[in-house]
């Protein structure tokens, strides 16, 4: 490391990057871009402030910041600016200016700032992935991973000149009807803490590209990669003002959702905070869609393949640290399935803690910790629960917040942990006697984001997809994650979604947009007859009569 660094008796991530040949200082260079200081555009001496597109907004007199810790080591990393009423008003202000610049080009000329900024994310995945790792404790795989995810979404947007044509047809004799796609105007997006930059790119590349102008919201929790992403975004050519970051927490997420010329916004989170969201944007007849949490179950059949459905099992509910609303969290075993059971116990007792590639990560902060130990505490000595793989330990083992894989087998499908979202390594298992038992309990649940039946027989997995109360279904899958074109959604009706849409793909696209129909007849000018009428080849033809076309009669 070089001598001037304040941190060289740590191998910093830019000399990692590198392969150990250099350090390159561009940890003390006058953007910090990419440091193990976890500090990218829009931060200014290692504090994470908001971002108007070309750098970091001006810090007002008195502005309030708070610390960003990595759950990995529990060592504050960065502080991020809790932004006020009056710093989202400046954002919006500097979006309404750039709007009409933008949505004037051509979807070509966006897609085209859309295929440089693919390359970018993938010449700095490596980057970005330590980023992610020391600001949200996923192993470096996981991270990785999640930074390929994010670029899948953008390489749809990349295809949205040939996918966001309108329709025209002649719909009666004369009369053409046709619509056309129009950006909204300024949108906005609020992001959770589990994937810093995975869910923030299933919205902004297909709005940006749209044509919308976005300010993005990311959680104070992971401020840092997100903030290194807006500075390849400008590099990529985004001009000033069409993306932005605010920082922040409450007060900036409720301006945003009540600024009368932000047209659109989109929230990742919690079920009460979805719900809270999506109603406020409500009474402002704001087009919003909210997803919310989940409590995934999963239902294994003695005819499945035990090996294959035990990895997956353990993978669903113990990667990412179980910290993702497609994470598994009820294992239901219909019959005698204790082989699985068995196989699944030895694997999760296996995984140790860490960010390398296999090793179970941190989750995210103290108050995560805490609301986990007390599921697994309360569901032993109050309900009774078997605790197989107790993980509880790893909170005690080393800094930072950790909490290792943890199987439960429980008594009662009412217990807490079988019923509320615990966010977190930890698996309740139940078993059941027939098929109806474990769609009951399934049916019960007040969430509707996934479910899984595992299986060898077609039939089986029929019987289950169907009629299963959740919006994403796995068959053998237990991370059932729609991948583009497939737009990602919870059901309607249920805890885990509220408002419209989906939040990729295709839905996406619709979300972000507006329909223009226009309905077409031009008369045939003076001295020219009017439309020859089609060809009969020499046999009569019966004239048609359009009776639904009412354009100029009464």
């Amino acid at each position: 490391l070089q001598p001037q660094c304040d941190r060289r008796k740590r191998i910093c991530d830019t000399w990692v990057i590198l392969d150990q040949r250099a350090c390159s200082g561009i940890c003390r260079g006058d953007r910090g871009m990419a440091s193990s200081e976890g500090v990218g555009g829009g931060a200014a001496g290692g504090k994470v402030v908001n971002w108007d597109g070309t750098g970091e907004v001006p810090v007002k007199e008195g502005a309030e910041f708070l610390p960003v810790v990595s759950p990995v080591d529990g060592e504050v990393i960065a502080s991020v600016l809790r932004s006020t009423t009056a710093d989202v008003d400046e954002a919006v202000a500097r979006a309404q200016a750039a709007f009409p610049e933008w949505s004037g080009r051509t979807v070509k000329s966006r897609a085209a700032i859309m295929f440089r900024f693919h390359q970018l994310l993938e010449d700095h995945a490596e980057e970005l992935a330590r980023l992610v790792t020391r600001e949200s404790g996923k192993n470096h795989a996981e991270s990785l991973a999640s930074v390929a995810k994010a670029n899948e979404t953008v390489e749809w947007a990349c295809s949205m000149p040939q996918l966001c044509q309108g329709k025209i047809l002649q719909v009666s004799r004369g009369v053409t009807c046709q619509d056309l796609r129009e950006p909204l105007g300024v949108v906005a997006s609020v992001v959770p803490f589990n994937f810093p930059v995975m869910v923030p790119m299933w919205t902004c590349p297909i709005a940006l590209t749209a044509g919308n102008c976005v300010i993005l919201k990311p959680s104070e929790k992971v401020p840092t990669t997100m903030a290194r992403v807006a500075e390849l975004l400008a590099q990529a050519g985004v001009p000033p003002g069409v993306f932005q970051m605010v920082q922040g927490t409450r007060e900036a997420v409720e301006r945003l959702c009540d600024h009368p010329q932000v047209q659109a916004l989109t929230f990742v989170g919690s079920s009460p905070v979805a719900e809270a969201v999506a109603t406020r944007c409500r009474s402002h007849h704001k087009k919003c869609i909210a997803l919310g949490g989940a409590k995934n179950h999963l239902v294994v059949l003695p005819d499945c393949d035990p090996a294959a459905a035990a990895h997956d099992i353990v993978s669903s509910f113990a990667g990412a640290a179980g910290q993702r609303c497609m994470a598994a969290s009820v294992l239901i075993l219909v019959g005698d399935c204790q082989d699985v059971l068995d196989l699944v116990v030895n694997k999760a007792r296996e995984l140790v803690r860490g960010t390398g590639r296999g090793q179970v990560g941190a989750v995210i902060d103290k108050g995560a910790q805490d609301r986990i130990l007390r599921f697994i505490n309360e569901a032993e000595t109050r309900d009774g629960a078997q605790v197989l793989v107790d993980g509880r330990s790893w909170a005690k083992e080393a800094p930072g917040t950790w909490v290792g894989p943890t199987v439960l087998f429980h008594k009662s499908k009412d217990d807490a942990a079988c019923k509320e979202e615990i966010f977190g390594p930890v698996l309740s298992v139940m078993r059941v006697n027939t098929h109806a038992e474990a769609l009951a309990i399934e049916n019960e649940n007040p969430f509707g984001n996934a479910a899984c039946i595992y299986t060898s027989v077609g039939a089986h997995a029929e019987y289950f997809q169907r009629r299963f109360r959740a919006a994403m279904i796995g068959v053998n899958i237990g991370i059932p994650v729609p991948r583009e074109p497939f737009s990602f959604g919870g059901m309607y009706g249920t805890l885990s979604k509220y408002g419209d849409m989906d939040i990729t793909g295709e839905g996406c696209l619709e979300f972000f947009t507006n329909r223009r129909k226009i309905t077409s007849k031009w008369h045939a000018p003076p001295g020219l007859s009017a439309a020859a009428e089609p060809a009969t080849n020499g046999h009569s033809q019966r004239q048609e009569v359009d009776q639904a076309n009412f354009n100029g009669q009464m």
